[in-house]
């Protein structure tokens, strides 16, 4: 039976993992798939910060449990989704969302920094997904919901690892979407704009930069990050069960443009 209307959206009775969510957009998101009704498995390194969250939902009435572990430790990844098989939690959904950003211009990043981004950007979203999918293959049925960027499309300066793993995102994505689409999973990515985040604060801070992020975007303006809700919601329920492989940009109209 195909779902319609409201209950297209309904998230009642599913899991869903979203990580690095113990603040900033991945709480924004993992908020929002609590209010469409799926239980959230908050993620972070931070014990406070991620008991502050948990608080933060249970106060609103939702089921918000933690997970603490690192996603750029492939035995912390497997030995979390072990202890979820143990503690009968089904990962319905992923959210792949933890990331860091350094700014630096190409010729002064060390290549320490550069396998630090793309490690926590982009192969932590491999390891990830790929314990999550070892789970949902069997069920077929599993929604991955990879967090990329503008710059998934678009170069900049001073952020080329960024750029290079967000790149990745969307191909990653789509190579997820044509091995696991066939047996009921659907992968697809988001590309956020700039958002107000503790991440981009010096850049909302630097006069020049803010300017240029509101004379570039149609918006006129930062996004939100509850901005994301909507897609994240989407993207994780029946209302896009036939959406594979896609990356749908919240950006302000900032792609349309350049």
């Amino acid at each position: 039976m195909i779902a319609t209307g409201k209950a297209l959206f309904d998230l009642a009775g599913k899991t869903a993992l979203v990580t690095g969510s113990s603040r900033g957009l991945g709480f924004a998101m993992a908020q929002g798939l609590a209010e469409a009704g799926a239980r959230v498995v908050l993620n972070g390194v931070s014990a406070g910060h991620l008991a502050a969250a948990q608080a933060r939902l249970s106060a609103a009435g939702y089921d918000a449990i933690a997970a603490r572990f690192d996603v750029t430790d492939e035995a912390g990844v497997v030995a979390a989704f072990e202890g979820f098989d143990r503690d009968g939690i089904a990962v319905d959904i992923l959210i792949n969302n933890a990331g860091i950003n350094i700014r630096r211009p190409i010729v002064e990043m060390s290549t320490a920094d550069w396998r630090r981004i793309i490690e926590t950007n982009l192969t932590a979203a491999f390891v990830v997904g790929r314990e999550a999918a070892k789970r949902m293959l069997p069920r077929k049925s599993g929604k991955i919901v990879n967090i990329g960027s503008l710059l998934s499309s678009a170069g900049r300066a001073t952020v080329a690892p960024y750029a290079a793993a967000k790149g990745g995102i969307k191909l990653l994505t789509q190579t997820m979407a044509a091995e696991w689409a066939q047996h009921g999973l659907q992968a697809n990515a988001i590309g956020p704009g700039y958002m107000r985040t503790d991440l981009n604060q010096p850049l909302m801070d630097d006069p020049a930069f803010d300017a240029w992020v509101k004379a570039r975007t149609p918006a006129r303006r930062w996004g939100e990050p509850r901005e994301l809700v909507g897609a994240a919601v989407f993207l994780s329920s029946a209302a896009s069960d036939f959406v594979n492989g896609q990356i749908l940009y919240v950006d302000g109209g900032l792609l349309a443009v350049m």
